[in-house]
């Protein structure tokens, strides 16, 4: 996603996810005939908005959403820039014991789709992402993937990790970096600080430079078959080692 003002959302659990959260954000819709049947309410309010809305042929609503994978329904919303928390705003975090997800340089939007679902399942509010020209942002795609998931997560777009890092560590965060190898194993009690979980790149992994920010660095124990688990799902299972009640 460009830093523009609009945002494509595809598919029935993003469009309604949007929907429930905010309403007035949604400046266009357009679906096929089958889907229409499950858009009464939406409809309704677009009407009442004086918003357009109209039933489209599936070539129209898949020019319209750039993607085959629409889903039946596309809207045009209204798309905040992305903007860095404030010290204020982390000490905030950091006195609610809130968690955090920073993610470095990932860099598929599908990835980021997927572990903003599984964060939003796990409770977390808050996803960190560096500005950096292979770091995915949430567009489309990542919208899609996460089923409504990015609804109920504030995206966070920092100039460098290592420095937000290292105000993080001010605040009273224990970061605990995901390494492939090498990481210590997952603590098995709770801290009593506000956790930051750091997921690197799917290739590259942490940048040395991040790794080294983090208060330490933690890998999950496989049977060594294969390298290391796909990015989006290492998350989801960190998140519940580390979150779950």
């Amino acid at each position: 996603m460009s830093l523009s003002h609009e945002l494509t959302l595809c598919g029935l659990p993003a469009v309604q996810a949007r929907f429930a959260r905010d309403p007035g954000s949604i400046k266009r819709l357009f679906f096929d005939e089958p889907t229409s049947r499950k858009l009464g309410a939406i409809c309704k309010a677009l009407a009442a908005a004086k918003k357009v809305y109209r039933c489209v042929p599936p070539a129209e609503l898949e020019k319209i959403g750039g993607t085959l994978h629409h889903g039946g329904v596309v809207c045009i919303a209204h798309a905040p820039l992305l903007a860095a928390p404030t010290p204020k705003q982390v000490a905030a975090w950091a006195a609610k014991r809130e968690p955090l997800l920073v993610l470095d340089r990932i860099g598929n939007a599908h990835n980021l789709g997927a572990i903003a679902r599984s964060a939003a399942f796990f409770g977390v509010t808050n996803i960190v992402i560096p500005f950096h020209p292979s770091a995915a942002l949430p567009g489309e795609a990542a919208h899609r993937v996460a089923e409504g998931g990015l609804e109920h997560i504030t995206v966070w777009r920092v100039p460098t990790l290592p420095t937000f890092l290292a105000g993080l560590a001010g605040a009273g965060y224990e970061i605990l970096g995901a390494a492939a190898h090498g990481g210590a194993p997952l603590p098995r009690s709770s801290t009593a600080k506000p956790l930051a979980l750091v997921l690197g790149n799917e290739e590259h992994g942490l940048a040395p430079e991040v790794a080294k920010a983090c208060t330490r660095l933690v890998s999950l124990a496989g049977s060594g078959k294969v390298e290391s688990l796909n990015v989006s799902v290492a998350a989801a299972v960190l998140l519940h080692a580390l979150l779950a009640k």
